[in-house]
């Protein structure tokens, strides 16, 4: 600032010179105008350097106080340092003193320690002598005592905790279940691998027979079936494994004996009618189990071997109508869960596909169905869901669950399907061998059409808990050594009586 002041004094003395020369150089133009120009110009020049030294006063002062406040706040800066400084210091003497407390409180916290672990071990000692026992002894009576003491209110928490597990998962699938049933009626028809066919007279039979028996090898050739012509009166046995072709001799021989011309071309050409009419009725039926239960885009493949379950049987339920009843369960079931209702409703029609082609094809119907529809280009959420609707094959999909419930449903329901005597015998009793192969097991009965084992155990040797472990292994072994629709109740019963008699 100072400088600058000093640059602007010697700028205007150099231009008060230039004036004067400048007014020497006009004095041919007048001295007394030169005269009154330089002395206008020194004026003029004493004013600017007056102001100027006022104005460089003025700056210096500024400065100096600038200067000094700045001085005053390095002061005031410097002393609070200084009292942040004494502070910290003062802290640090504080933290010193409280760890050293600390040490001192935690050596006297070990030392403490030691004497409560020398008067425990002394008391050991004592206790020991006094009871004769060892410590390890001691732990086990302890045990031996508290189990006795607590077991019976384990029972009860073992028994609440599975009573609430499986009133709620019962309360939801029960709510699942009869909601679907309920909803659900069907007809169901049990046919057998032969088929009964109504003669109009008795010599009706000897026109099937024909000449030297040409009219009856005719049809058997013609349709693959055998004809049993018995003494029963009005009435011929169709039989064949294929029920396909049972149907077409069936129809065929219906056509032949309304027409009453049975020969041997006439019997060709019936018999070609019969198997275009059957076929006809095969894709209709399809078809209409895809339209009843509300799917679309299945292969027309696929819907050829649906059709053909209309005269499939299985332990006397018609394989068809058991499809279509599973995919109205199925399609309630998957969307009361959140699944995904198209794929169960596909995958539980087309489940025992598998089955029309099991006279043909070697394998499992399941594994069979689950190959033709990858072959037909169906998704793998339905390929899998119909594989997988029996136990051999790991259900890995919600849909897949839900396939294979609705087809113990199915199977299950009173009715739908006949178990010869022997069967049902064998069954009971193997259900009861079962339970009475473990220990413990006094009595076994299996009751409600093979729906529920009660089992009686001896209360000396079973005690509740080891009732309980047995449910689970009976109902375990249940699962893995037998075949049976629906599930079976295990009800394993211990009770305790006393009786006296007064003499």
């Amino acid at each position: 600032m100072i400088e600058s002041i000093i640059a602007a004094i010697i700028g205007l003395s150099a231009g008060v010179g230039g004036t004067v020369v400048y007014a020497r150089q006009k004095a041919s133009g007048g001295k007394n105008e030169a005269e009154k120009a330089l002395a206008a110009a020194k004026n003029k020049a004493s004013d600017i350097v007056l102001k100027a030294k006022d104005e460089a006063l003025a700056l210096v002062d500024d400065a100096k106080k600038e200067e000094s406040n700045r001085r005053k706040e390095l002061q005031k800066t410097e002393a609070r340092i200084a009292e942040r400084e004494s502070n910290i210091d003062r802290k640090l003497d504080e933290l010193d003193k409280r760890n050293e407390k600390l040490r001192k409180s935690e050596d006297e916290v070990e030392s403490l320690k030691d004497e409560i672990r020398e008067i425990r071990g002394r008391q050991q000692e004592k206790l020991e002598k006094i009871a004769g026992l060892k410590k390890s002894e001691a732990a086990e009576k302890l045990m031996e005592m508290t189990e006795k003491d607590i077991k019976h209110d384990l029972v009860g928490l073992v028994n609440k905790l599975q009573n609430d597990a499986v009133q709620d998962a019962e309360e939801r699938a029960q709510t699942v279940v009869l909601t679907a049933m309920e909803r659900m009626s069907s007809e169901v028809t049990a046919e057998r691998t032969i088929t009964a066919i109504k003669l109009t007279d008795e010599e009706m039979k000897g026109r099937i027979i024909g000449k030297e028996g040409r009219n009856i090898q005719a049809i058997q050739r013609a349709t693959g079936v055998d004809i049993l012509v018995d003494d029963t009166p009005g009435m011929i046995i169709l039989s064949t494994f294929d029920p396909v072709r049972r149907q077409v001799a069936r129809l065929a021989l219906e056509i032949l004996m309304k027409d009453g011309r049975i020969h041997p071309a006439r019997i060709e050409e019936v018999v070609a009618k019969a198997e275009k009419e059957i076929d006809k009725d095969i894709n209709r039926a399809g078809e209409d189990a895809a339209r009843e239960v509300g799917v679309v885009g299945i292969p027309k493949e696929m819907l050829r071997l649906l059709g053909e379950l209309k005269y499939r049987t299985s332990y006397g339920q018609n394989v068809l109508l058991h499809s279509t009843e599973m995919a109205h369960i199925a399609g309630m079931i998957a969307e009361e869960i959140g699944a995904d209702v198209r794929v169960v409703k596909i995958a539980t029609l087309l489940h025992d596909v598998g089955k029309a082609v099991t006279h043909k094809i070697e394998g499992k119907h399941h594994h069979i169905g689950a190959e033709f529809a990858r072959k037909y280009g169906m998704s793998e959420e339905i390929s899998h869901a119909i594989e997988a609707h029996h136990d051999d094959v790991e259900a890995t999909t919600p849909e897949a669950l839900v396939v294979r419930v609705a087809d113990a449903l199915s199977a299950a329901r009173p009715g739908a399907r006949n178990i010869s005597a022997e069967n049902f015998v064998e069954r009971m009793r193997d259900l009861e061998n079962i339970a009475l192969g473990f220990k413990g097991i006094d009595k076994a009965y299996a009751i409600s059409a093979g729906r529920e084992v009660r089992v009686i155990v001896q209360p000396n040797a079973v005690d509740d808990l080891t009732a309980i472990k047995i449910a689970r292994d009976i109902a375990n072994k249940i699962e893995s050594t037998m075949q049976y629709p629906g599930t079976i109740k295990v009800n394993v019963i211990r009770e305790t009586r006393a009786i006296e008699f007064a003499k």
